[in-house]
């Protein structure tokens, strides 16, 4: 991830749990309860692209070295490049 997305998605945090602290403490206004809608909906999007990635990279191997990696993911990896054979 880059230092620039990275921050962004630090002050997300930040804010969301800022939010969060409020809403116990004295509760949000609608204004307040939208902003925390979206930014929970954009950090749960960051995450799911960000584990799909990793999933997508993955290769799996048993223990007698043979690549058991899905046929899907093997799919999605030669189909971005990722896989010669």
């Amino acid at each position: 991830m880059s230092e620039k997305k990275d921050l962004e998605s630090q002050e997300r945090i930040k804010r969301i749990n800022e939010l969060a602290r409020k809403k116990k403490e004295q509760g949000l206004t609608e204004a307040e309860k939208l902003e925390q809608d979206k930014l929970r909906q954009a950090y749960l999007a960051d995450f799911k692209n960000g584990f799909r990635s990793q999933i997508e990279m993955l290769r799996v191997f048993d223990k007698n070295g043979k690549e058991v990696t899905p046929k899907k993911v093997q799919n999605i990896q030669r189909k971005k490049g990722l896989r010669d054979d």
